[in-house]
């Protein structure tokens, strides 16, 4: 195993995918059941996201489904990645991560987002249009955000969030190229991804070590990089994990609906037009993908190249047996704790 690749944690991001044939409900009951599992395995945290008016994606309320997660475990660290604060108030935000670290001390992640909605219903529905992704406007919604917890609260001096003041949940910024600026400003841990932009992640961590400041938060700069990985027995077993994301994104933009998750032996036999062929060409490209061997050469590659402090992973696809055994199979590589991780009842109820 490559010294990289042992020195530092992996964690996962799981978007909560709906999957053919099934509703939301078990879409989400899913997400949980991976993150025990996972939390078995030994991975470090486990994210959940923020999706609205998605058909394809159950996670819109990543700070309940958080509270839902952390609730079944008991070591892994939960947060979100993330919460897209252009949509929410600041205060109603920290007072959400507030109650989750009082009710989870120790263990909660708060990572901060700047994208809206994708479509511009979407955008009025939330109250927002598309100035609200600014940079400047993100950076101080991210200043006022943090001063909820450490008090220093300029804009509303008055005013506590409760229990969030005096609390310290871990803060990461979501980021690539001017949003690195921001994440180092403020003194935060930065998330940057994905993986297929490597040129792109190696300008964004650069810039952001560089004009990092330390804060209350972090005294030196924290670099998690993020992006897609799959592993199997096969390099061709680990293409078909892909399969079901990369048509799913072909469709939506082509077709303008992001729908549930397919199996890959039924995507395999469709005719798809030339633009649909381009784009589903286009998602399997890029990522880490492949046997044991294979992923761990190009992790070692990408973590010595951004030398990287930790690695957040998320693979979507519709075979649920076929996830775990890549997230165990990737376990493997990273050399994580690994313990039985049985079906349960409780899984069951889950």
């Amino acid at each position: 195993m490559s010294s990289a690749i042992a020195n530092i944690p992996f964690s996962v991001l799981d978007r909560s995918r709906t999957r053919e044939g099934r509703d939301a409900s078990e879409a989400l009951r899913d997400t949980v059941r991976l993150a025990r599992r996972l939390e078995a395995l030994g991975y470090h945290r486990f994210w959940v996201s923020e999706h609205h008016s998605v058909p394809g994606v159950a996670g819109s309320a990543p700070t309940v489904l958080a509270a839902a997660v952390a609730a079944a475990t008991s070591t892994i660290r939960v947060g979100t990645g993330g919460v897209m604060l252009p949509n929410h108030r600041p205060l109603v935000v920290a007072e959400q991560f507030g109650v989750l670290e009082s009710l989870f001390p120790g263990r909660i992640d708060m990572g901060l987002g700047r994208s809206v909605g994708f479509t511009d219903g979407i955008r009025r529905a939330l109250g927002k249009d598309k100035g609200a992704m600014d940079l400047a406007d993100f950076a101080e919604r991210v200043e006022e955000f943090l001063g909820w917890f450490t008090g220093d609260q300029r804009l509303y001096p008055q005013v506590h969030a409760l229990p969030a003041e005096g609390l310290r949940p871990e803060p990461f910024v979501l980021a690539m190229g001017e949003g690195a600026d921001i994440a180092a400003a403020a003194g935060l841990p930065m998330v940057v991804g994905d993986l297929r932009g490597r040129d792109r992640m190696l300008r964004a961590v650069e810039r952001y070590r560089e004009g990092f400041r330390p804060s209350p938060w972090a005294d030196r700069p924290h670099v998690v990089i993020s992006g897609t990985v799959a592993v199997a027995a096969t390099e061709e077993e680990a293409r078909r994990l892909l399969i079901p994301e990369a048509w799913s994104m072909a469709h939506s933009r082509t077709r303008g609906v992001f729908p549930p998750l397919a199996p890959a032996e039924r995507i395999e036999t469709l005719t798809m037009t030339a633009k649909e062929r381009e784009f589903y060409e286009s998602g399997l490209r890029g990522h880490v993908q492949g046997t044991e061997e294979q992923v761990a050469a190009a992790l070692e590659a990408v973590i010595k190249e951004t030398d990287a402090d930790e690695v957040l992973l998320t693979t979507s696809t519709y075979d649920r047996d076929a996830l775990l055994d890549s997230f165990t199979r990737l376990a493997g590589v990273a050399g994580l704790t690994r313990v039985p991780v049985p079906n349960t009842a409780a899984d069951s109820a889950g």
